[in-house]
């Protein structure tokens, strides 16, 4: 009986381990951030910015009772061929306005031509149907703007989904 009673404590402990592991996410890849940390102080010359990008981790399939779940793409790109762009801040933020998660909040470099991204993966359902981001950087006054785009995805047997959103600098 003891055995059996211990058994069970097992299975339901290592059941719960493995959905604890469900739950990692990965868009949150903290070595790809940490190797692009700009460790030097930056220029105070920097013009700052931030960019608002939407991500719909989740439509509304038939009717507004039925959500389908989507992965999405987060593209940062540094569109100058010969500046690199600074990144300071990216935050996620679910459809009420709630931040999510902060991906980095030290500042990483974009190298020219260069494209970073964060993916969002399907099952992380947390932003919902109005998920957004919010990016602050810097970048030097004759450069242009980073470019922020998104591309969300989603199969089904033979149908699939897929649309993009660009960001949009704000004042």
């Amino acid at each position: 009986m003891a055995t059996k009673i211990l058994s069970t404590i097992l299975i339901a402990v290592l059941f719960l381990q493995s959905c604890d592991k469900d739950k990692e996410y990965s868009s949150i890849d903290e070595v790809n951030w940490k190797s692009r940390t700009v460790h030097s102080v930056l220029p105070d010359s920097l013009i700052k910015g931030k960019t608002y990008l939407s991500v719909y981790s989740q439509i509304y399939s038939e009717t507004e009772h039925r959500i389908h779940s989507l992965t999405a793409t987060v593209s940062i790109r540094n569109i100058n061929e010969k500046d690199t762009v600074y990144i300071d801040k990216a935050t996620y933020f679910d459809t009420h306005g709630n931040a999510i998660r902060t991906y980095f909040d030290k500042t990483i470099y974009v190298a020219p031509m260069e494209a970073v991204e964060i993916v969002i993966d399907e099952r992380d359902e947390e932003g919902g149907t109005g998920a957004n981001f919010l990016f602050n950087w810097r970048i030097k006054g004759s450069s242009n703007s980073p470019f922020f785009e998104s591309v969300m995805i989603s199969t089904s047997g033979q149908q699939g989904i897929s649309f993009t959103t660009q960001g949009k600098e704000l004042k």
